[in-house]
């Protein structure tokens, strides 16, 4: 009979779990929610798989310790990252560039990436306009959900970089979901500059 995830005992462990894994990330230990997870779990000695904790929990949790122990330095990371992520952005205007992940979500941890995604009409292009620039970039790839996707990094101004390349056809079938970071959710050029100008604001 598979144990009740909801039982107190188990309600208290995933608690504990998702502070403990929220704290690896905020702290810089990581910034993948699986490892923050698996290694808050083992510190605590939990074994029950039903009490591990969803993303969202460890996001809630994360936002908590930000606000309570980061809050300017937090407001100042975010504030930096999405000017650059907006740099970058109008660098890339051709190709449709979005901002996604936890710069956008206003989570993003120390040594955190800009996570972008562009979809170019034709992903050569886009190199080379990177090369014409004289940003150094590495290639990888990864899968995004359902082909692998190439994944272009690079530095700017010393803030990390990880750009995914969609073809235009993976771009459009994305959910046009509204901005907050996580569970694909993505904000175009205009979007992003409206968010740096209220950062702006906040930050003065």
């Amino acid at each position: 009979m598979a144990r009740d995830r909801h039982h107190p005992k188990q309600q208290n462990m995933r608690a504990r779990i998702a502070a403990a894994a929220a704290r690896l990330i905020a702290e810089g230990a990581t910034d993948d929610y699986a490892a923050a997870k698996r290694k808050a779990a083992r510190s605590l000695g939990a074994t029950d798989t039903h009490a591990m904790p969803g993303n969202d929990e460890v996001e809630a949790e994360l936002r908590v310790y930000q606000s309570l122990y980061q809050a300017d330095e937090q407001r100042e990371r975010i504030a930096a990252m999405r000017a650059a992520a907006l740099e970058v952005m109008e660098v890339l205007a051709g190709f449709r560039p979005h901002l996604t992940g936890p710069v956008l979500a206003g989570t993003a941890a120390r040594f955190a990436d800009i996570d972008l995604q562009a979809a170019p009409e034709d992903p050569k292009l886009m190199e080379m306009h990177l090369i014409n620039l004289g940003i150094d970039y590495s290639a990888e790839t990864t899968r995004h959900p359902t082909r692998d996707n190439p994944v272009l990094r690079f530095d700017w101004n010393g803030i990390p970089v990880r750009l995914v390349v969609l073809s235009p056809q993976e771009e459009r079938n994305l959910p046009r979901a509204g901005m907050g970071g996580r569970g694909g959710e993505r904000a175009g050029t205009d979007a992003v500059r409206a968010l740096v100008l209220t950062d702006a604001g906040a930050t003065s």
